[in-house]
């Protein structure tokens, strides 16, 4: 038998088990999730950094235990901290090998679950926008059109991804399954600390995300308001797989490698099926 302690009540994660994965201290936890929310640019470079009470009331834990969480960040070059005015802390492009390699060791011991949780999050958009196909009114119609046109006119970076979320938030709204909406809303937080925004990448990929994303929401739209469900369940599911692409080039960053195309988020999402 084993002869080390069991661990308190509050040091673990209680979370369904996945094949070969770790059991999982609230440290780590948020430590991963900091270092996460950099890599995959739900902060862009240059931005500042939420602070310790923000964090520990967004992510329900100790301020003590955020403090340690950035800490580490800081001292491996994912964050900066400024004193005096206009000072605090601010997010850094992980460039340097510490950076680097601690986002791929975060990523990596990770993998598994967030691959998960993405895949989840696709179906979860796909049948949220079936949903808003059979289920929206005329008002619900009128909403997304303008939301689509707030989103389109939007400027890159910050204002496009705020009017990104206030669409994908229209769609949820119009599909009148509050439950539905709820569980999606809750695994986005759990996986993004800035949910319902969705993380952007790199500031180098925003333009080109912005333009994609911009067809598929044109696309899901108009599937939406032909009360096609099929169609808007297919672009919403896969619309939502640009979040896996972002983590996946986040790893192939840390490593050195080159970042992936549009077809990684599909790869990804079928070796998830297969494993």
């Amino acid at each position: 038998m084993s002869s080390e302690p069991a661990p308190a009540p509050g040091d673990l994660i209680a979370t369904a088990p996945l094949r070969g994965r770790a059991v999982q201290t609230l440290r780590d936890e948020v430590l991963e999730r900091l270092i996460t929310a950099v890599a995959i640019g739900e902060y862009a470079p240059g931005e500042r950094f939420p602070s310790e009470r923000e964090l520990a009331a967004t992510l329900g834990v100790g301020r003590v235990t955020v403090r340690a969480a950035i800490a580490r960040l800081v001292e491996r070059g994912l964050l900066r901290s400024q004193r005096g005015r206009g000072g605090g802390t601010f997010v850094v492009e992980p460039q340097s090998p510490n950076a680097r390699g601690l986002v791929d060791q975060a990523l990596t011991q990770a993998w598994e679950r967030l691959l998960d949780q993405h895949e989840a999050e696709c179906w979860l958009h796909g049948a949220i926008a079936a949903a808003a196909a059979e289920r929206h009114t005329v008002a619900d119609a009128r909403f997304l059109s303008e939301q689509l046109e707030a989103y389109r006119t939007a400027a890159s970076g910050a204002p496009a991804r705020e009017a990104d979320g206030a669409l994908h938030l229209a769609i949820a709204a119009a599909a009148h399954t509050p439950t539905l909406s709820e569980v999606l809303l809750s695994l986005e937080r759990r996986m993004h600390i800035t949910a319902p925004v969705h993380p952007w990448g790199q500031s180098s990929g925003w333009r080109e995300l912005e333009s994609r994303s911009l067809q598929d929401h044109e696309r899901l739209i108009a599937a939406i308001l032909a009360r096609d469900v099929v169609e808007a369940h297919e672009i919403g599911r896969r619309h939502a797989r640009i979040n896996m692409e972002l983590l996946e080039n986040a790893r192939r960053r840390a490593r050195g490698e080159s970042p992936a195309g549009a077809a990684e988020g599909d790869r990804l999402a079928s070796r998830q099926r297969l494993s």
